[in-house]
């Protein structure tokens, strides 16, 4: 299965060991599922993890840049050819559904409501953490 992860997902891991979102990364890095991203979700995450309110968190990131590049080294990577226009409210919300799209996935996994109120689009189901473990199987 291919799963798109929203950076809030990734960050919210990073933040706390405990939680949905940290214990989907477990079980990424277990094997359970592969994450699909894109370089401009990857340009996204390695921004939002250089924020100072969020670095001060974070001691064990102390290079966002290399952080990414070794993540990358475990995700499937596309290039959305397609630009979406779904997402009014908060536009770059459409690079995650763009990047779903182009690597098939099934899954987007958010904690933003633009995207959760939306549920799905196309073949690609909208869950936030909690969900996707229940569809996972706890």
């Amino acid at each position: 299965m291919i799963v798109v992860l929203d950076t809030n997902v990734i960050v919210s891991a990073l933040l706390s060991r405990s939680g949905p979102p940290a214990e989907i990364l477990r079980r990424w890095e277990a094997g359970a599922f592969d994450i699909a991203s894109s370089p401009a979700l990857l340009a996204e995450l390695q921004r939002v993890l250089s924020y100072p309110r969020v670095t001060r968190y974070l001691r064990a990131i102390t290079d966002p840049e290399s952080f990414v590049a070794g993540m990358r080294a475990n995700l499937v990577m596309v290039e959305p050819v397609a630009s979406l226009d779904i997402v009014q409210d908060d536009p770059d919300d459409n690079r995650l559904l763009e990047c779903a799209i182009a690597a098939g996935a099934s899954i987007l996994v958010s904690g933003d409501t633009h995207l959760l109120n939306l549920k799905r689009h196309r073949e690609v189901e909208v869950l936030n953490p909690a969900a996707f473990l229940l569809l996972l199987g706890e």
